[in-house]
C-alpha cells in the first residue's frame, strides 16, 4: 500500500468510523422513536413485529391532536420559551455589557454571584420560587414560568455574553461616543451588530433550556398552563404506557428545536466559536 492509502485507511479506522458509531449511538433513540410513532399501536407488542413500520400510518399523530390538548400544550411551550428568551437576552446583554466595559465597585462579587448560581441544583429553588409565585399570584401562569426559567438561564447567558463582548475592542465604543453616541446607543448601534452570532447562540441556549425544562413546569404550573414536557409525562400511566402517543409526542416536541438548529446552524457555530477567541 502507498503512504497515501495507509493514511486514508488510518483516517477511516480511527476517525471516521468512531465518529460514525458515536453519531449512530446518539441518533438511535430518536430513530427508534420516529419509527415507533409510524406504526399501528396494536402491532407494537405482537410476535411478528418488525423494526420498520409496515404499513406506515399516521394514526398516532391523528389521535394525539384529536384526543388530547397537545396543540395548546405546544402553544404554552412556545409562549414560555419565547418569553424566557426575550427576558433572558434583555437582562444578560445589558448585564454582560456593563461587566465587560466598566469597572465599578462590587463588580467581581456580582460576577461571582452569577457564577455561583449555576453551581446549585435548580431543585433547591423550587420551594422559594413556589412561595414567591404564590404571594405574587403567579402560580399556573405564563409569566410565573418565564420568571422561573430566567432564574437559571440568565446567569449562564450573562457569562456567555461577557465572553462575546470581551472580544470586541473597546475602541469601537469610544469611537462611537466621540461621534456623538451615548453609551447605550453605542452598544445598540455598534457592539450588538458585531456580536450578533453570539446573541443568537445565547438565545438558542435559553430557548432550548426553557423548552426542555420539566421540574419548574410541573410544580409552578397546573391545568391552565401545561407545557409540552408535562403533557408528555401524562401519557405515562401507572399501569400502562401509550407508546404510540408517547413517541408521536416526542417527535413533535423535538421538531421545533431541530428546525431551529437547521435554520441558524451557521450563525450558531459562529457564535459558539466567537467567544473562544480573544485579541
Amino acid at each position: 500500500m502507498t503512504p497515501r492509502q495507509i493514511k486514508t485507511l488510518r483516517s477511516l479506522l480511527f476517525l471516521h468510523l468512531p465518529m460514525l458509531l458515536i453519531v449512530f449511538f446518539a441518533i438511535a433513540p430518536y430513530l427508534w422513536m420516529l419509527l415507533t410513532s409510524l406504526k399501528d399501536e396494536s402491532t407494537l407488542f405482537t410476535a411478528d413485529r418488525t423494526f420498520l413500520p409496515d404499513p406506515i400510518t399516521l394514526q398516532n399523530y391523528v389521535r394525539l391532536f384529536a384526543k388530547t390538548g397537545f396543540i395548546s400544550n405546544l402553544g404554552h411551550s412556545f409562549i414560555v420559551a419565547g418569553g424566557a428568551v426575550l427576558l433572558g437576552l434583555s437582562v444578560s446583554i445589558t448585564a454582560a455589557y456593563s461587566f465587560s466595559r466598566y469597572r465599578f465597585a462590587g463588580r467581581r462579587p456580582l460576577m461571582l454571584m452569577f457564577l455561583l448560581i449555576n453551581m446549585f441544583p435548580v431543585v433547591l429553588l423550587i420551594i422559594p420560587l413556589f412561595i414567591i409565585m404564590k404571594h405574587l399570584n403567579l402560580l399556573d401562569s405564563h409569566l410565573g414560568l418565564i420568571l422561573a426559567h430566567s432564574t437559571f438561564a440568565i446567569p449562564f447567558a450573562t457569562w456567555m455574553m461577557i465572553s462575546y463582548f470581551d472580544v470586541v475592542p473597546k475602541s469601537l465604543d469610544e469611537a462611537a461616543q466621540v461621534d456623538g453616541c451615548s453609551p447605550i446607543a453605542a452598544m445598540i448601534k455598534v457592539v450588538l451588530p458585531v456580536t450578533l452570532p453570539g446573541i443568537i447562540a445565547t438565545g438558542i441556549y435559553i430557548f432550548i433550556t426553557s423548552w426542555n425544562e420539566y421540574l419548574y413546569a410541573s410544580v409552578l404550573a397546573g391545568q391552565a398552563v401545561r407545557v409540552l414536557t408535562v403533557a408528555i409525562q401524562t401519557l405515562i400511566g401507572e399501569y400502562e404506557i401509550a407508546w404510540g402517543l408517547l413517541t408521536a409526542a416526542g417527535v413533535i416536541g423535538a421538531l421545533p428545536v431541530t428546525l431551529l438548529f437547521m435554520f441558524v446552524q451557521r450563525r450558531l457555530i459562529a457564535g459558539m466559536t466567537q467567544g473562544a477567541v480573544k485579541g
